[in-house]
């Protein structure tokens, strides 16, 4: 009796061995693909990996440098999460594409800036003057925002973040709005008087010099743009995706972005 007993002690220790070598070995093979921007994104994502790493989650990064294919890619269920866009952009391409993809937390927010290109001088712009925004409805309109509160155009009065350029009230220097990609906008500096550029193509362009102003930190596209992980609806209460969103929103990740970026990108955790 007693060495049935000896067995079956034995038994469930062996059990429990296996079942928590399995769990390890489980736990070592879990991996999280998530799409980004080259910068600053991918950068900070980088900053995750060991954090991920030290729970047993592999972080691959896939570099996108548009801004369809990584939502497109994330529907499909090629990757588990993309980072690269802010919430507005998320929805107006939810709402254009039938996709169903939602954010599982907000990261950081990058001004939108004006930058110099055969002009510099914001107080004394050329009769005439090109000046190259993002062409997505979102960014646009912040670019237009920025364009306003520098007194190079006027709005209407109340004009929200659905403004167009055929909504320009005032043109005092009668300046030319070219309206192109926004990842093609820093390559038109060579060619345009000032291009409002997204943050993180500025970034990737290495234009970051030839900033002048950005949007205020109190702006209306401040409150609103800010970056997001996102992710397939549903997918937001994952473990491994709460313990991606936990490290991005960590002091690591906010230090990195301080030290690295400056005003360039904001964390907003």
């Amino acid at each position: 009796m007693k060495l049935a007993k000896k067995i079956i002690a034995l038994a469930l220790a062996l059990a429990l061995v296996l079942t928590l070598t399995a769990c390890t070995a489980a736990k070592k093979e879990s991996k999280l693909v998530v799409g980004a921007s080259p910068a600053p994104h991918a950068e900070i994502l980088e900053v995750v990996k060991p954090i991920l790493a030290e729970q047993g989650i592999t972080l691959e990064i896939k570099e996108f440098t548009d801004y369809v294919l990584p939502n497109q890619a994330l529907e499909a269920g090629d990757i588990d999460a993309n980072y690269f866009q802010h919430l507005p952009y998320l929805l107006n391409f939810n709402e254009n594409n039938g996709t169903n993809l939602v954010s599982a937390a907000a990261i950081h927010f990058e001004p939108l800036g004006i930058y110099a290109g055969k002009s510099s001088d914001l107080t004394n712009v050329p009769d005439g003057a090109v000046i190259s925004v993002p062409n997505d409805a979102t960014n646009e309109a912040r670019a237009l925002q920025l364009l306003a509160a520098q007194g190079i155009i006027t709005l209407p009065e109340g004009a929200g973040l659905s403004v167009t350029a055929r909504d320009i009230v005032e043109n005092p220097h009668n300046v030319e709005i070219l309206e192109i990609a926004a990842e093609q906008v820093p390559r038109t500096l060579v060619d345009v008087d000032f291009a409002v550029a997204n943050g993180n193509y500025a970034l990737e362009a290495e234009i970051t010099d030839k900033l002048i102003v950005t949007e205020d930190k109190e702006s209306e596209g401040a409150q609103t743009y800010a970056n997001v992980l996102a992710v397939r609806a549903g997918d937001e209460s994952r473990e491994d995706i709460q313990a991606l969103v936990k490290a991005l929103q960590s002091d690591e990740v906010r230090s990195f972005i301080t030290e690295t970026y400056g005003a360039n990108v904001i964390p907003v955790f």
